[in-house]
């Protein structure tokens, strides 16, 4: 009988990462969540390297090993006029120290075919004003990615997944909104679960090293002010 996935998921008490555990528990996986805010998970902030430490710890000792790990909790968005030094930090601690320090310890109980999972975002490619903590700390877990994937080679396949505008009360838009993506909607939660799945599947056996956009499309369309009822305001 085949075992059941050990999975770990950060941030996965809510929104995109509860979805990916909801998920995963529905294809029988065994799901260990840490996240800062309370609930039946072990609870703790992730940019604190002892929580990590502690973390990693209780997963070996009951499971013994690891199949997939999803880096997903959520860096604070400030920008330059209003991020501090110590709040810049945390941003990084959280969105690229974490995910790097969190794998490091699971490295040697990675199991045969182990998937490791990012989540970065659009903006690891683009920007709106003030948002430079969050952005910095996607662009750098992106290419992290990469970085991991060639090192872990043999051990594990290491991709990231680049969400665009997802949301997770699952509303659906109407007019300007839904149109502005290419597709023609707003996404949600199980549009990027649905690829972290597949990513963590043998189905997925030749990706590695990959930052996939799941965005509509809104990334690729080209916007100039007056062409196609696109106006600068």
């Amino acid at each position: 009988m085949k075992e059941k996935k050990v999975v770990v998921i950060t941030g996965g008490a809510g929104g995109i990462g509860k979805c990916i555990a909801d998920e995963f528990l529905r294809t029988g996986a065994t799901v260990c969540v840490i996240d800062k805010v309370a609930g039946d998970h072990f609870v703790g902030d992730i940019a604190d390297k002892k929580v990590l430490e502690t973390f990693a710890r209780e997963v070996i000792e009951k499971y013994g090993r690891v199949d997939c790990i999803i880096h997903n909790a959520l860096p604070i968005m400030k920008g330059i006029d209003e991020c501090s030094y110590e709040e810049f930090q945390y941003a990084l601690s959280v969105g690229v120290t974490a995910p790097f320090y969190l794998t490091k310890l699971f490295v040697n109980h990675l199991a045969p075919g182990a998937s490791i999972v990012n989540i970065s975002s659009s903006r690891d490619r683009m920007s709106q004003p003030q948002t430079e903590s969050y952005t910095a700390a996607k662009g750098g877990i992106a290419a992290l990615t990469h970085a991991l994937a060639v090192s872990l080679a043999g051990k594990a396949r290491v991709n990231s997944i680049s969400p665009g505008w997802i949301d997770t009360s699952y509303r659906e838009y109407e007019g300007a909104d839904a149109r502005q993506q290419p597709v023609g909607r707003v996404g949600n939660p199980m549009d990027i679960a649905h690829l972290v799945l597949f990513l963590c599947s043998e189905k997925a056996g030749f990706i590695t090293g990959e930052n996939i956009c799941v965005d509509g499309g809104m990334t690729r369309q080209m916007i100039y002010h007056g062409d196609y009822g696109w106006k600068l305001c």
